[in-house]
């Protein structure tokens, strides 16, 4: 089964939305679903070194999604929200985030058995 997630929020937004969004993936995988992630809107933030927690929040979401990357979660990142959007814009993305498109979201979305946004 595929399953695409699609983050908009701001990783850190006072919500655990995202936090929760992370640990879905996580478990989806274990129990042997193909995820797939994408960044858009402020959500770019979490792919990129410079996202850190805030102070009193137990979390490192951009940990996450690197732990997700490491284990075969394919994660794509909105070129135009790249340059637009986040709370760090222009700094770097780590590597395993690609840059993508609003093409290729639109095939992942036909290709997903299953699309979740956040």
């Amino acid at each position: 089964m595929k399953t695409l997630i699609i983050f908009n929020r701001e990783p850190y937004d006072s919500t655990d939305v995202t936090w929760n969004g992370l640990r879905l993936a996580g478990k989806l995988r274990e129990n042997g679903a193909e995820v797939r992630v994408f960044l858009m809107n402020d959500a770019v933030d979490l792919a990129r070194d410079s996202c850190r927690p805030p102070e009193g929040y137990d979390q490192d979401l951009s940990q996450m999604l690197k732990h997700l990357i490491a284990n075969g979660t394919t994660v794509k990142v909105c070129g135009t929200c790249m340059a637009r959007c986040g709370l760090y814009k222009n700094q770097p993305y780590f590597d395993g985030a690609e840059t993508s498109t609003m093409q290729a979201l639109a095939e992942w979305v036909l290709d997903s058995d299953r699309v979740v946004t956040l």
